[in-house]
């Protein structure tokens, strides 16, 4: 009998969940809700979970219509979205900062403007041609002022490309021996110490080496992503899900999806100063799915330790995972 107990338990979870997501954007939200909320979301990890579970299965699924050019109205999707789970309208207020607060994360040299985020840092940088630039976390980025070329640096880290199209004045992104020239797109690229990846969302980009290491440059389209080691460059096909899963931290959440613990944590740990820590292999290759805030350490860990039996340690800044 315990076992039906808990699948009722977990439906008024979801249920409640739901409830908050609608109450959410209702015009009266005011900090007595939002102080409920947060006391509803404190009491057990069960909340938490199902909280950012249903809020980012909307936004994913909204997000994934865009992607795929669906025309229906936003809110019969909304309502044939929560009709699974019985009840109730989420809506999910993507959050971005005002290109305003930018600035004191940016300096101009003169020639060009330099903007960064810190560790866990996530920032919109508005340019001035109607362009927007998303930095993700530990990103810098410069941009050349007005008098020159349309063309951006990526420095370091990872960053979201809107770009406002001009045929006269394409845009060009450089980074590590590379360069994405704007063909009228959104386009995500992400430095990693030893790779570069860059993945076309919308329209079409040029991909192309600057010192002619690669044969010929080649135009990415809504999907493509490629993938620039010291071993070569090569190129494959995301499906809407997973692309939209990478830009997960646009809506400050990490989702997994048959992610291994490894790479989960190493996800974290770009956000974060307390790092995860995997004691060994054969938990590092475990398979672990779910979406999490991006500064959800000791509840993922929670969860490794609730669901897959795992030991969870706290030793200093570190939250080691081990069998």
């Amino acid at each position: 009998m315990s076992e039906p107990r808990r699948e009722i338990a977990a439906d008024e979870i979801d249920a409640r969940a739901a409830a908050w997501l609608e109450r959410r954007d209702c015009e009266d939200w005011g900090e007595a809700d939002r102080a409920a909320l947060d006391a509803w979301l404190a009491q057990s990890l069960a909340h938490r979970v199902s909280y950012w579970r249903l809020k980012d299965a909307w936004s994913r699924t909204e997000r994934i219509s865009v992607l795929r050019g669906a025309a229906a109205p936003v809110r019969e999707k909304r309502s044939a979205f929560f009709k699974m789970f019985g009840r109730g309208v989420a809506i999910v207020c993507t959050m971005l900062v005002s290109g305003a607060l930018i600035y004191k994360y940016a300096y101009s040299s003169g020639d060009e403007w330099t903007y960064s985020t810190p560790l866990g840092g996530h920032e919109t940088v508005r340019l001035s041609d109607g362009s927007q630039v998303e930095l993700n976390t530990d990103t810098v980025i410069r941009v050349a002022n007005e008098a020159s070329p349309r063309k951006i640096w990526l420095d370091k880290g990872e960053a979201y490309f809107q770009i406002k199209h001009d045929a006269g004045r394409p845009l060009t992104v450089m980074t590590r021996g590379y360069r994405i020239v704007d063909l009228g797109t959104k386009f995500l690229v992400r430095q990693d110490d030893d790779r570069l990846e860059v993945s076309l969302v919308e329209g079409r980009a040029r991909f192309e080496s600057v010192n002619g290491s690669q044969s010929r440059p080649s135009v990415l389209k809504p999907g493509d992503s490629v993938i620039a080691t010291a071993n070569g460059v090569s190129f494959k096909k995301e499906s809407a899900l997973a692309l939209d899963a990478t830009l997960s931290w646009r809506r400050d959440v990490l989702a997994f999806d048959h992610t291994t613990l490894a790479d989960a944590a190493r996800e974290f740990n770009r956000y974060n100063r307390e790092k995860l820590v995997i004691a060994d292999s054969a938990v590092a290759a475990r398979m672990v799915g779910g979406t999490f805030p991006k500064n959800g350490l000791a509840d993922f860990a929670d969860v490794m330790k609730s669901m897959l039996k795992l030991r969870v340690s706290k030793i200093g800044d570190e939250i080691v995972i081990s069998r």
